[in-house]
This record gives structure tokens, sequence and C-alpha cells, in this order.
């Protein structure tokens, strides 16, 4: 196993992970419904339909 020479430091380890970071998700707005969402995903709306780029997918079960 390789072993390192020098110890790294803590500024020379913070600088090189700078740049490792996890990325903002992308929210969108649904034209029909109005719910804001991550793109590319199925939603619900308030009254629990399932929708998907602005189609309804699923109708909500009605409650007895």
């Amino acid at each position: 196993m390789a072993h390192p020479k020098h110890r790294t430091s803590k500024q020379r380890k913070r600088k090189r992970r700078t740049h490792k970071k996890a990325p903002v998700p992308q929210i969108s707005t649904c034209s029909v419904t109005g719910e804001k969402h991550l793109y590319h995903r199925a939603y619900y709306d308030v009254e629990g339909n399932l929708y998907y780029r602005g189609r309804l997918l699923k109708k909500a079960e009605e409650e007895f």
C-alpha cells in the first residue's frame, strides 16, 4: 500500500474539496396545478391526483 511521504494539511485538503458539492435541484412550477416539483418527476397535487408534465396520470381515490 502507498503511504504519503508528507502529511496533507487541513487547508490543502479543503481547497481540493471545494468543488465537491451537491448541485442545486431544479424546481419547476406546473402550469395546470401551480404545484412546485422537481423536473422529470411525477408529483401529487393537494387533492391527491398524480401529475406528470401537466397531464393527469392517476386520479385520487375517493374515501367513503
